[in-house]
Parts: structure tokens; C-alpha cells; sequence
């Protein structure tokens, strides 16, 4: 069937992530709505009401100017906050990504079993904190091979300071961290860490946000695109959009007769 005909194959989903009166996260899927915009996201709020609206305090969202442009607009009054797992990850791409164009710079193919950085590819993506010795060796024995494997160290040494920042025990010092990668990584030489700069730039409130809502995060909301995923497969398919809806809702919760509390 045509994609015009059934809809837009994507969802947007909208994840309840209140706290206790412990500080505890009790993550609930509210609603799942057809398509990934701003727009959709606007016209799902819009339909919630004032009340709902003026409850909401924080928002967390992944890195997509079109839910920002909603939380801005339909949520003035809310604290909108770049989820850390996404930050994390952006930092690890371009890592990656530099790894890869420097393999290719060196030796004019993709990484291959033998050469040092491709034995390296998921050290790299790892805490420098989990590392055992055996791998702070091999990370130290790969990088000295060629000269050129030192952007890429660079690069790693880049993302650990953002998980740092992020692991920080002190919100206060994790935010001057924060602070400092933003004001550093735009001008560094290697550009895929500039232009992780310029990206963290672009997000600096919503980046910093994390350190001034007691570490609010999308932790909830990946934990219920888990259920999704797990109860998609065990039912091997919907065929009709509605149905998968109200079993989602289901399995996250999303069905009481308490209204959601924001």
C-alpha cells in the first residue's frame, strides 16, 4: 500500500517522566501520535489544554530543532533539556567519524583486521574509566603507530570530557565542564569535534539545562521504547495503527483513569 494512503509510518510518542516524592522517575507513555514533527507535537499539546500545559515544568527531547520549536512555543514556561544519552552518543559519532577518516587518509580503504585503529573501534567508544590496563595499553600502542592516529586520541580525549561532565558528582562542576566544552570544542582543528562544538553551541541552554534540573533525562523515555520494541515483536505486527496504539498504551501504562500529572 502506498505510504500516502496508510500514513506516515513514524510515531511520535510522549513519555510522562514525574517524579516521586523520592526523586524517582516512574516513566508512563501518554500518547502515541502518527508522524515526527514539531507540528505534530504542537497540535498534541494544543489538544491537552491550558491546565495540562501550564503543569509541565521540564521537557526533555533528543537533538531535533522541530520539538524544540514546539516546547518553545506551546510551553513557555517549561525548561527544555537535550537528554544526555543523545549528547553522549553525538560525541562517540565523531569520534568515529574521525577515526574512519583518518584510517581512510592512511591506508585508502576501510578499517581492516591488523590495522591499529580499526582494533581499537570499541575501546574508543568506551569510558576511559572502564578501561582495564590491557586496554589502556592497546589504546596507547595503536595511537603510536603513525603520528596521524593523534587526532583521533584528540578526539576521544574530546568525548570523555562530555562524559565527564555528565558523570560529574557535583551538578555545579559539572555544568562549568559543560560550559567548557561548549566555549572550546567549535574552534578545536579536527572538524568533526568543531562541528560537535558548533551543534552544542546551537544547544547550550538546552545543554546546560541538564545541570539545573537535578539530571533530568530521556533515561524514562528509552526505557518505554524498550517495552515498545519488546511487545511490537512478540506480536509480530499491527496491521492497523489504532490497535497498536492502545497496546502500547497498555504495556506503558498510558491507560488510567488518573489524568497524567506532568
Amino acid at each position: 500500500m502506498s505510504p500516502r494512503k496508510r500514513g506516515p509510518k513514524e510515531l511520535t510518542g510522549m513519555v510522562d517522566l514525574t517524579r516521586d516524592k523520592d526523586g524517582r522517575v516512574h516513566a508512563r507513555l501518554l500518547d502515541l501520535v502518527p508522524g515526527r514533527s514539531g507540528t505534530v507535537y504542537k497540535t498534541w499539546l494544543d489538544q491537552r489544554g491550558k491546565t495540562f500545559k501550564a503543569g509541565v515544568e521540564v521537557a526533555t527531547l533528543d537533538p531535533f530543532h522541530g520539538y524544540k520549536n514546539a516546547i518553545d512555543d506551546k510551553l513557555a514556561d517549561a525548561t527544555a533539556v537535550l537528554d544526555a544519552f543523545h549528547v553522549v552518543a553525538l560525541a562517540g559519532r565523531a569520534v568515529d567519524e574521525v577515526r574512519r577518516r583518518v584510517q581512510q587518509e592512511i591506508h585508502g580503504h576501510r578499517g581492516r583486521t591488523g590495522d591499529p585503529l580499526y582494533g581499537i573501534r570499541n575501546i574508543l567508544r568506551c569510558a576511559a574509566e572502564r578501561l582495564t590496563d590491557k586496554q589502556h595499553a592497546r589504546l596507547a600502542a595503536a595511537i603510536a603507530a603513525d603520528e596521524r592516529h593523534d587526532a583521533v586520541h584528540i578526539a576521544w580525549q574530546c568525548a570523555q570530557r562530555v562524559r565527564a561532565a555528565y558523570a560529574h558528582p557535583d551538578p555545579a562542576a559539572g555544568r562549568q565542564l559543560a560550559e567548557q566544552v561548549v566555549d572550546g570544542f567549535p574552534s578545536c582543528p579536527i572538524p568533526e569535534i568543531a562541528r560537535l562544538g558548533r551543534t552544542l553551541r546551537q544547544w547550550k541552554d538546552a545543554f546546560l539545562a541538564y545541570f539545573d534540573t537535578d539530571r533530568a533525562s530521556n533515561g524514562g523515555t528509552e526505557a518505554i521504547n524498550g517495552l515498545i520494541e519488546l511487545h511490537r515483536r512478540i506480536a509480530r505486527g499491527f496491521r492497523n495503527r489504532e490497535n497498536y496504539r492502545l497496546r502500547m498504551l497498555l504495556v506503558g501504562g498510558g491507560l488510567t483513569p488518573d489524568p497524567p500529572q506532568v
